[in-house]
């Protein structure tokens, strides 16, 4: 339909109906008619997860193993975040390589106290800390709101050893007071640029 056509038929439907109906509803309507008609009966979808596959809908459950390799994802997009621009060129492959395992395993051992039902709840914080801050990002339950995990990145400067980084967590099963290593990557004698700059 042409543009021009479209409009003056929205504008004058609008205009009849004093605002009160819009074209879109009444669109929906008639698509919503023609789908009873064509069907014969219509039916309410059951609320559940479906993915297209070669043109047919099939229902998909929950994966825990998907679930937690997307939490790992986003952990180490949020990593690379918090490194910035200055630091993720030079420590990226050793963190990779050292880092990054231990993370997924921490999550993976975590996600295996948790039943599936309750699984489904963790979630990743969004936003690193900057500047000095230790914080690499939060596993939480979305539904209490409460922290599991934090994962941390803190500079230790030794004396004679220059700068290093060293990658921890905390656990909610002791108040997050107990530092569980992850590993730790040196960084040079010069002191290390500010964390996301």
């Amino acid at each position: 339909m042409n543009k021009w056509l479209r409009k003056s038929l929205f504008v004058t439907i609008s205009i009849l109906t004093f605002g009160l109906v819009t074209p879109t509803q009444l669109m929906n309507q008639a698509n919503a008619n023609k789908i009873t008609e064509r069907d014969g009966v219509e039916t309410a979808a059951p609320e559940r997860n479906y993915v297209h596959s070669n043109n047919y809908v099939v229902e998909s459950e929950f994966n825990r193993e998907e679930f937690i390799q997307g939490l790992i994802k986003q952990a180490e997009i949020q990593s690379y975040q918090k490194f910035g621009t200055r630091i993720k060129p030079v420590i990226e492959n050793e963190f990779r390589e050292i880092i990054l395992p231990n993370i997924e395993r921490a999550l993976e051992e975590t996600a295996t106290q948790f039943p599936e039902s309750e699984v489904k709840n963790l979630t990743i914080t969004e936003q690193p800390g900057a500047g000095l801050s230790e914080k690499i990002f939060n596993i939480k339950d979305s539904v209490s709101g409460k922290d599991i995990l934090r994962f941390h990145v803190r500079r230790d400067n030794p004396p004679q050893e220059g700068y290093w980084f060293n990658f921890h967590y905390h656990t909610y099963h002791d108040q997050f007071h107990t530092h569980y290593e992850l590993g730790s990557i040196y960084w040079a004698k010069n002191t290390p640029p500010k964390w996301m700059s």
